[in-house]
């Protein structure tokens, strides 16, 4: 049998997020319906953010009321403080995803927080979920997102220690998954690899997920070698659409149809369509006004004689 490796679906938030493009709730609820038809089945749908900061994100709970509770499938909302976690809970997601930065100088940017505050703002919400229901009736699953791991645009390099550290903190409060970021596309296979050994060293009994940006072509390789590490859960976006609008030039989520394209051809089982990812993206490219940049939203699949 083969591995299979699952890919979380990003497209919908950390895709859409960076675009110029202001999509209707309805044409995003729309995405993430053509993606789990395309075999999704996590998908970050939303992001509890307010509209002044990232316009693209605006109307998630009508994102999310668009999009009644199926089993089987994960749709997954970002939140960035306790008010978001509490925005979340009113509606259907299955899972609350809190971002958190690796360096004082982008959290501070990104959410007006210290890496200690963060923390400390995680253990409140880990605390208040004792107490919550969401709307669907149980509490969603929690995960953490470190964004920053490999490189941060104002405080520059990030070592490895400083990582594991605070992978460790987050463990320690409980969090089942943890998901490593190189948000400004800086990271390299070999830099992925002693990260992934330490993250897990730190964190033995948490799950570990990588998000890569393809921002300087090294986006597939990164996600290679974290999956010769042994990492099962990569995320990924459609089209390759997206990036950090809080980090200055931080372009290109690896593309979703790529990544399947390269894992499928090695023999892993990811559970997509490969023909209908390709569609969703170049019909996403329409959406935005301008083609998807992903490799395979312009040359296709293995060629069919």
């Amino acid at each position: 049998m083969s591995r299979p490796i699952t890919i979380v679906e990003v497209g919908p938030r950390d895709g859409l997020q960076n675009e110029k493009a202001v999509l209707d709730p309805a044409v995003r609820a729309d995405l993430v319906r053509r993606l789990e038809a395309a075999g999704a089945r996590r998908i970050e749908a939303v992001s509890f953010v307010h509209p002044k900061y990232v316009p693209q994100m605006a109307g998630a709970e009508e994102v999310m009321a668009a999009l009644p509770h199926e089993t089987g499938r994960s749709r997954i909302g970002l939140v960035l403080n306790g008010k978001g976690y509490d925005r979340a809970l009113g509606t259907a997601v299955d899972e609350v995803n809190v971002a958190m930065s690796a360096t004082d100088g982008f959290g501070l940017k990104n959410q007006g927080l210290s890496v200690d505050q963060q923390v400390q703002m995680l253990a409140d919400i880990v605390a208040g979920r004792a107490n919550a229901n969401g709307a669907a009736g149980a509490t969603p699953s929690l995960s953490a997102t470190l964004s920053c791991v490999w490189g941060c645009p104002f405080d520059g390099e990030v070592s490895v220690d400083q990582v594991a550290d605070l992978v460790g903190r987050i463990a320690a409060l409980g969090v089942a998954e943890i998901a490593l970021a190189d948000t400004i596309g800086v990271g390299n296979p070999w830099a992925v690899t002693r990260m992934v050994e330490a993250a897990r060293k730190a964190a033995p009994d948490s799950r570990l997920r990588l998000h890569f940006h393809d921002t300087r072509n090294t986006g597939l390789a990164n996600a290679y070698a974290g999956v010769e590490a042994g990492v099962d859960v990569l995320d990924a976006s459609v089209g390759g659409i997206g990036g950090c609008p809080f980090a200055p030039g931080a372009t290109g989520n690896i593309a979703t149809e790529d990544l399947v394209y390269m894992l499928e051809r090695a023999g892993f089982s990811t559970g997509y369509d490969l023909d209908a990812l390709i569609a969703t993206a170049r019909w996403i490219g329409e959406k935005i006004g301008r083609p998807a940049p992903s490799a395979l939203s312009r040359a296709g699949g293995w060629p069919k004689g």
